[in-house]
């Protein structure tokens, strides 16, 4: 083999790499929709409750650097609509529910309905107007009902 076919070889295999990762990460930040849809119990996590229309519910971990942004994001979104709650929970020391939710990464945020239904999943960080479609989605599903 010579230099040249070698750094081909290196050259494709370096974008072949770079494009795995751009596109896992894009999949990672899209909204699941096809997820079990469970029941969260808010005791179970420490809260005293969940918002009475939707709860925007964050698991974060004290390491994790996108965490504080996404919950500024999150708080801000349920601040804007009435009966919207947000809940943060911090996994540091709670891996029961880590892997009860099979949380793999932080933050991970779940969107559930006035029952506490799991309505949609994201991994990574959710834009803030993806997180609104799904939210407005949410509303206007439960106005309809």
């Amino acid at each position: 083999m010579n230099l040249v076919t070698a750094l081909v070889a290196i050259a494709l295999l370096l974008a072949v790499t770079v494009g795995v990762g751009v596109y896992l990460r894009w999949a990672q930040s899209r909204p699941q929709r096809h997820v079990p849809h469970e029941v969260v119990e808010p005791e179970r996590l420490g809260a005293d409750g969940l918002g009475e229309v939707a709860t925007l519910l964050q698991f974060s971990t004290e390491l994790c650097a996108r965490c504080p942004g996404v919950h500024r994001t999150l708080a801000s979104i349920a601040d804007a609509h009435d009966g919207v709650r947000h809940l943060d929970v911090d996994l540091t020391h709670r891996p029961d529910i880590a892997k009860h939710f099979h949380v793999l990464q932080t933050p991970t945020t779940l969107v559930l309905d006035r029952e506490g239904v799991v309505q949609t999943r994201f991994g990574g960080t959710p834009s803030r107007e993806v997180l609104e479609l799904e939210l407005n989605r949410l509303i206007s599903e439960d106005a309809n009902v």
